[in-house]
C-alpha cells in the first residue's frame, strides 16, 4: 500500500519505523518546518524528520496543508492511504480526500474521552485508571471519526506522562500496522464513537504546573506525574523556583499546606497539604540539576515548618 505518514514529534516515530518495518511503500512524509531550538535558537528539525531521512524517504514540510501546490505535492505521489500521528497542523477536506481510502489518525486515548491536543497529560490529571491508543478514520471534526481499532493500557500510581508517552507511542505503531494489514484486504467497519463520554483534552498551559499546596496530596501526586518530563510541576522556597519530579502521597492529618513536616535522606520530604501529605522524592532548583530527595538536602537545609509556596 502507498502511505503518506504525517506526523511531527518523537511520539510519531514508532509508527513511522514499524511501517517501514512491515515493508510498506512510503513515497512522501510530512512534518512541520524546521523550528528554532534550544538556547541559540538554531534550527532544528523534528523527531520524524530525522527518522525519515535515516530511511531515505521523501520529507515536505509545508507550513500550511490549505493552498493547492501543497495538496499538489501530496496527490502527485498517488497515495492510498495517510497516516497521521501528532502532526500539528490542520488537514483540510481537500486533504483527506485525496487518499483512495482516506486518512487515519493515531489517536492517544480511548475516543471519545480525550479528543484534543493533550490526551495523555488530562488523563493522569484526571487519575484515570486507564487509557489507550485510538486508530479512527479522520474528518472534519476534532476527533470524532468512527473508530478502526483501539487498545487500552493501565495508568499506574508510579506512571508519569513520560511512561505513558513511551508506551502509548509503541502501541500506536503495532496498531497502525495492524490497520493496515486490514485496510488492504478490504474495508475495515468503523464503530462511531458515541455521545457519552466525550471530554476534551486542552493545550496545556504553564501555569497548570504550579502547586497549589491547599489541594488534596492525590490531586497534586497526579499534578506532578502528568507535567514530568514537561514543563515541570512548580513551587517555590525562600522565593526560589524548585521543581517536583516525584513524589507520593501520604495519609497524614495536620499541618499547614505546603509546610514541611519533616525531612530525612530516609523518608523523604513530606510537605502538608490540604488533604493529607506528600512526599517529595526528586526535586529541582531553578539551573540545578534533578536531584533524589537526599541529595537535595545535602545541600539544602529544610527543617519542619519551613514552607513552600510562601
Amino acid at each position: 500500500m502507498r502511505i503518506v505518514f504525517a506526523g511531527t514529534p518523537e511520539f510519531a516515530v514508532p509508527a513511522l519505523e514499524a511501517l517501514v518495518a512491515a515493508g510498506e511503500t512510503l513515497p512522501l512524509v510530512l512534518t512541520q518546518p524546521d523550528r528554532p531550538a534550544g538556547r541559540g535558537l538554531t534550527l532544528a528539525e523534528s523527531a520524524v524528520k530525522r527518522a525519515a531521512v535515516a530511511h531515505g524517504l521523501a520529507v515536505f514540510q509545508p507550513q500550511t496543508l490549505k493552498d493547492a501546490s501543497a495538496q499538489a505535492r501530496i496527490a502527485e505521489v498517488a497515495p492510498d492511504l495517510m497516516v497521521v500521528a501528532a502532526y500539528g497542523l490542520i488537514l483540510p477536506q481537500a486533504v483527506l480526500d485525496i487518499p483512495r481510502l482516506g486518512a487515519i489518525n493515531i489517536h492517544a486515548s480511548l475516543l471519545p474521552r480525550w479528543r484534543g491536543a493533550a490526551p495523555i497529560q488530562r488523563a493522569i490529571l484526571a487519575g484515570d485508571g486507564e487509557t489507550g491508543i485510538s486508530i479512527m478514520r479522520m474528518e472534519a471534526g476534532l476527533d470524532t471519526g468512527p473508530v478502526l481499532l483501539s487498545a487500552p493500557i493501565p495508568i499506574e500510581d508510579h506512571d508519569t506522562a513520560g511512561t505513558i508517552h513511551d508506551e502509548l507511542a509503541a502501541l500506536g505503531g503495532r496498531l497502525v500496522v495492524e490497520a493496515v494489514e486490514r485496510l488492504s484486504n478490504g474495508p475495515l467497519r468503523g464503530m462511531p464513537q458515541p455521545s457519552d463520554g466525550v471530554t476534551y483534552a486542552a493545550k496545556i498551559e504553564k501555569s497548570e504546573a504550579r502547586i497549589d499546596w491547599k489541594r488534596r496530596a492525590a490531586e497534586i501526586d497526579c499534578q506532578v506525574r502528568a507535567f514530568n518530563p514537561a514543563p515541570g510541576a512548580s513551587t517555590t522556597l525562600d522565593g526560589a523556583e524548585v521543581k517536583v519530579w516525584r513524589a507520593r502521597p501520604l495519609a497524614m492529618r495536620g499541618g499547614e499546606p505546603g509546610t514541611i513536616a519533616r525531612a530525612s535522606p530516609a523518608e523523604g520530604i513530606v510537605v502538608a497539604c490540604g488533604e493529607g501529605a506528600l512526599v517529595l522524592d526528586e526535586l529541582q532548583k531553578a539551573g540545578g540539576k534533578r536531584l533524589a530527595a537526599a541529595d537535595f538536602l545535602r545541600g539544602t537545609r529544610l527543617v519542619p515548618g519551613l514552607r513552600f509556596g510562601a
